[in-house]
């Protein structure tokens, strides 16, 4: 009993993970080796060949690669279960536009908020930044397109390449299918519920050693990046990092009471394990089986409404993307001593919250879609390599961001659709079994 009172839990244990890797990070940047200006770089010593390029590399490369090795296969199987159980094929009409409606509003909501802040701060006032780095925007899909490639020409392909919007699209599709076709689509989705059983505990294995994959990547990161890119960036960093905070413990918790009169306190309680894996990988995708876990484990949202909510809000849900794009646009606007107009503010709105659909699934999406906005407003895409030093920092309080909108939108639809356990909700030590790995092994007889 004691040994038990005595065990760290999982959260206590990934931030463990997390300070002792950013702590010997730091230690391995300032024993490497660094060029002065104008100097070739220097050999690549012990720390960089075997820590940083070595063993911190390989260590967090298997911590990600074994999170996104679950996606596909949990957004499929998920998706599918919870797809074949909606007795009313108007539900699944009714669920898209409650979630696409609430995805696209928190979207706009963090936008505005962001461009608020930073005209109120000014973190670009008076500031002559000089960069080597450069940005070539890459061509972003043209909207119609997106729609245009939403169903598969080829199902595995779309699986093989992670493409989530065809896998979602092909999955409800095949859910529907199921629900159709009587005592066989009865054994099938029985079939599908165990392989959700089964993909449920592969992930709870994962989260056991997360804290290992943390100390790895925390450890990669600042063994590599250090402090030093801060300097310069301190105001727009630290404003991006505050609007980001605001927007996950003020926007979400108020629309969360205003719409379902829950406990805001116990959400972000219960959000804390999924917000550090979210930080420490900076995919949105990756941590996707850690988000599905937490909304029906801890949260109580049932799998017909999480199985739909979660991996679309992964695909389109970009609210700590949107942050930056409108604390960076102002930023680089008064850097550069430019103008914007109330219609200028109003279109970067409405381009970045319609982009997060536009731009879905599409790899360096945040750097995509800033350039986009950059455009529509007439300012220079070269700017982005201002802030190109300290974005990967930024980017990993962006996704823990936006899987607590995720997160918070599922509560959200599946209250408003009956689908929320409220007990489970409500009860502090729920999914804490759950968690624990148990090996089974044999005793000895006397």
């Amino acid at each position: 009993m004691s040994k038990q009172k005595g065990k760290l839990g999982l959260t206590a244990r990934i931030v463990i993970g997390m300070a002792l890797g950013l702590v010997v990070g730091l230690i391995c940047f300032y024993l490497t080796p660094h060029a002065e200006p104008g100097q070739s770089a220097p050999e690549p010593g012990f720390v960089q060949t075997w820590l940083t390029g070595g063993l911190f590399q390989i260590g967090s490369q298997l911590f990600i690669n074994s999170l996104k090795m679950l996606v596909v296969p949990l957004v499929f199987v998920s998706l599918v279960c919870g797809t074949c159980s909606l007795s009313d094929p108007a539900t699944l009409g009714r669920l898209s536009l409650k979630t696409i409606g609430l995805y696209l509003i928190t979207t706009a909501i963090a936008i505005t908020l962001a461009i608020v802040m930073a005209l109120l701060l000014k973190p670009g006032s008076g500031l002559d930044l000089k960069t080597d780095a450069s940005y070539q925007a890459a061509k972003a899909p043209d909207l119609a397109d997106v729609f245009a490639n939403l169903v598969p020409a080829n199902p595995i392909e779309a699986m093989a390449s992670g493409n989530m919007l065809q896998i979602i699209v092909f999955a409800v599709l095949f859910g529907i299918a199921i629900a159709l076709c009587g005592k066989a689509g009865e054994r099938i989705a029985k079939l599908f519920e165990d392989f959700n059983e089964v993909i449920m505990k592969l992930v709870t294995i994962l989260m056991n050693l997360a804290p290992f994959g943390v100390f790895f990547l925390m450890a990669k990161l600042f063994a590599s990046k250090g402090f030093e890119t801060l300097g310069s960036l301190a105001m727009y960093f630290g404003l991006v990092v505050a609007v980001l905070l605001m927007h996950a413990f003020i926007t979400y918790p108020v629309l969360l009471k205003a719409l379902t009169r829950l406990s805001p306190l116990m959400f972000i309680s219960k959000m804390r394990d999924a917000a550090l894996f979210a930080f420490s990988t900076s995919s949105s995708n990756a941590t996707l089986p850690v988000t599905l876990e937490t909304v029906t484990k801890k949260l109580g949202a049932k799998n017909t409404i999480a199985s739909f909510t979660v991996p679309l809000g992964a695909t389109i849900n970009m609210d700590g993307t949107a942050i930056m794009q409108g604390v960076a646009t102002v930023f680089i606007a008064q850097v550069y001593g430019v103008d914007l107009s109330v219609s200028d503010f109003l279109m970067v709105i409405v381009t970045a919250t319609l982009a997060s659909i536009g731009t879905a699934g599409v790899p360096g999406v945040g750097l995509i879609m800033l350039a986009m906005v950059l455009n529509q407003v007439n300012l220079p895409v070269e700017g982005i390599g201002l802030i190109m030093g300290v974005d990967r920092l930024l980017d990993m309080t962006r996704t823990a961001v936006n899987i607590t909108g995720d997160s918070m939108v599922t509560v959200v639809v599946a209250k408003s659709e009956g689908a929320l356990d409220e007990a489970v909700y409500n009860d502090p030590h729920a999914a804490q079994k759950e968690e624990e790995v148990h090996l089974p092994h044999r005793t000895s007889q006397s």
